[in-house]
């Protein structure tokens, strides 16, 4: 997704207590980033505007979230959204990050030790030239840097409109060692998570006709 350029984002995401400008310095210590370090780990990557991100945090108190986008105007409508989300329930973002990092290099931000129990990718970009495909976050090149600070069993819930970068993501997670556990080509109709989050995306496709794709996949 294209977004314009916003002046005010940076500022104020240096600004937050929230947002991490300096993610290398905390691979393999990631826990100790937050007020409660024994609560388990999760990512998102390419949070977007922060829409999915700041409704799963809120609404799982229990859990520690890192967001992960390279936008900085991205970045900031996410910055705004969690504070919202929290205000609005009167409570302290205490246990979600937001960091600005090239996703293809994850690697040199997290590691073993940070213990990720869960992966969530929602809405990526499909890549759909050829030559694009290993840019695609759930391609088996990605797939295998991930498995390097995932925990055993660890699970990457998966969802996007493309039917194209779906069936292709079946077989990269096949060639990277993951069990896919679940599945569906249409979430709405055939309900594969306890609860699901609709992103601005999902809405906006669901809204055009087109079926979500979904699934859970195990390392």
């Amino acid at each position: 997704m294209r977004i314009r350029y916003k002046k005010w984002a940076r500022p104020e995401l240096e600004a937050s207590k929230f947002y991490e400008d300096e993610p290398e310095k905390w691979k393999g210590k990631w826990k100790e980033h937050f007020k409660n370090p024994d609560l388990p780990f999760m990512i998102e990557l390419g949070c977007g505007k922060g829409q999915f991100i700041s409704k799963l945090a809120l609404e799982n108190q229990n859990v520690n979230y890192l967001a992960i986008d390279l936008i900085d105007a991205m970045l900031g409508l996410a910055k705004r959204n969690i504070e919202q989300s929290y205000k609005e329930a009167n409570i302290e973002p205490e246990n979600v990050l937001i960091t600005r990092f090239d996703i293809e290099r994850i690697n040199l931000i997290l590691d073993k030790v940070d213990n990720v129990e869960r992966i969530y990718i929602n809405f990526c970009n499909p890549w759909p030239r050829g030559k694009h495909h290993k840019k695609r976050l759930t391609h088996t090149r990605q797939l295998e840097k991930y498995k390097e600070f995932l925990k055993d069993n660890a699970e990457i819930y998966f969802k996007t409109d493309d039917d194209d970068l779906f069936n292709s993501s079946l077989i990269y997670f096949e060639e990277a060692g993951f069990e896919i556990i679940k599945k569906t080509y249409d979430l709405h109709q055939e309900p594969i998570f306890e609860k699901n989050i609709e992103t601005e995306h999902e809405k906006m496709f669901s809204e055009q006709g087109i079926k979500i794709k979904a699934l859970i996949a195990r390392i």
